[in-house]
């Protein structure tokens, strides 16, 4: 049996935890993210795994591309592959589910309802496990990658269709769905790619015929992967609930200095980072070496950070990611007095009621999140080129445009980094440490 070891960094996040593998190399051979709403021990472990997953994927790759009998297959299979192993995965989690909902409604304080309850349990997860296909199907465009989201939405409308308040009320079915998805989210499932990677290959021979003739030799090379064994010779964490981590204290960094050696990892002229996550914001000066030699952080609430659009989606009854292009459809920029979580859904309402456009006012409201950025970035010492832009929010693009604007308004031209992993730069550093701390044990 071959095996590889391999560093791994955890960004514990408000709203997402963020994993990175790396190789002895430095190079990233996973990568995972969940937004959990479980406890932190908890979600460590889910993105470990998930991460260790990507890194199963990246390995099979390569292996692939060693294999002559293989190099005509290329990504496209890869792709399909992936496509059909996360199906099985939500079909696995959609089993583990219904026995939750199964256990929950035979709880006392269902008892009147208990067999009514459960034919309808099992006819709702029956419908979702039918819709499961249909997500995963080629070319299905779904609205989040995590299982809570996609399972909620599909819940929350085969509930409302089949509830009854004569009968199994909406709002009995909810709390079932509840107390069960916390149980399912708790439950680290271990191995997963072992477990699926078999199934999925079959699946992809079916719904591909002319695979067919790989078949044998793509079961080799999946074997081999297989049988690696992955050695996990270091760890470090960090993040905004970094303390909460399963780790020494010596395994834990801060994210400050964790984004910083991420951004100048990702881009090595980097020298002014601004991260804004779920929680805080941070503004960040590095050197040509990636240490940091200056830093502001706004960590007191959520105004201007992640949560704060999070909020206004839920006031808008939008999801999170229609905000940046509605934002972007504005023809009449309004101006935004406050950023506070806290009034925000006053001051919203208000200026609907006012006629104002939900355009306008989203492109107001991403300007205002930017300009408090803005002011973090003068305290901590200016915009420097190049200026490397990180965090969940660096996904929106109305965001992107505003921080563009402001920076060329106040800095003049600027060469702006944004990279389409950006919200795993501070696990990328926290990985980074973890190879740095491997490498000085074997120094010694």
């Amino acid at each position: 049996m071959t095996s590889i070891r391999v560093f791994t960094g955890i960004d514990l996040g408000s709203t997402t935890t963020k994993a990175v593998i790396l190789d002895e190399n430095a190079e990233v051979i996973g990568r995972g993210i969940t937004n959990s709403r479980s406890n932190y021990d908890v979600a460590a472990a889910v993105v470990r795994e998930e991460a260790f997953v990507r890194a199963r994927f990246s390995m099979t790759e390569e292996r692939m591309r060693r294999d002559p009998a293989l190099g005509v297959v290329g990504n496209a299979f890869l792709a399909v592959l992936e496509r059909h192993f996360r199906m099985h995965q939500h079909l696995d989690q959609l089993r583990r589910l219904r026995k939750s909902m199964l256990a929950a409604s035979e709880t006392p304080r269902h008892a009147a309802h208990a067999p009514a309850l459960e034919r309808t349990v099992i006819e709702i997860v029956d419908r979702m496990i039918d819709r499961a296909h249909t997500h995963f199907a080629e070319g299905a465009v779904r609205k989040s990658d995590f299982f809570r989201d996609v399972a909620a939405a599909d819940f929350m409308q085969f509930a409302e269709e089949q509830s009854d308040p004569r009968g199994i009320a909406f709002e009995t079915l909810c709390s079932v769905f509840d107390a069960a998805i916390l149980v399912v989210e708790n439950t680290i499932e271990g191995d997963a790619f072992n477990t699926h990677i078999r199934p999925a290959l079959e699946s992809v021979i079916r719904e591909k015929r002319e695979m067919i003739v790989y078949g044998d030799a793509l079961g080799r090379a999946i074997d081999d992967v297989r049988s690696v064994d992955i050695i996990e010779a270091e760890t470090v964490g960090t993040g905004y609930g970094r303390q909460r981590l399963p780790f020494p204290k010596e395994q834990i960094r801060s994210e400050i200095l964790c984004h910083g050696l991420g951004a100048h990892t990702m881009f090595p002229n980097t020298r002014t980072v601004l991260d804004i996550g779920g929680q805080d914001t941070k503004a960040i000066q590095v050197d040509r070496e990636g240490i940091v030699t200056s830093f502001q952080m706004n960590d007191r609430c959520a105004a201007g950070c992640g949560r704060y659009l999070g909020y206004i989606a839920d006031e808008m009854n939008l999801g999170l990611h229609e905000l940046g292009p509605l934002a972007q459809q504005s023809r009449n920029r309004v101006k935004i007095n406050s950023t506070c979580t806290v009034f925000a859904g006053a001051e919203l309402r208000d200026r609907l009621a006012l006629g104002q456009s939900r355009e306008d006012i989203l492109a107001g409201l991403h300007r205002a999140i930017i300009l408090r950025a803005m002011s973090l970035l003068a305290r901590s010492g200016g915009i420097d080129d190049e200026f490397t832009f990180t965090g969940g929010v660096a996904r929106n693009a109305a965001a992107v445009g505003a921080l563009r604007d402001l920076v060329r308004e106040n800095y003049g031209q600027r060469t702006i980094n944004i990279s389409a992993d950006s919200i795993y730069t501070g696990a990328l550093g926290a990985a980074l440490f973890a190879l740095r701390a491997e490498r000085k044990k074997v120094a010694a």
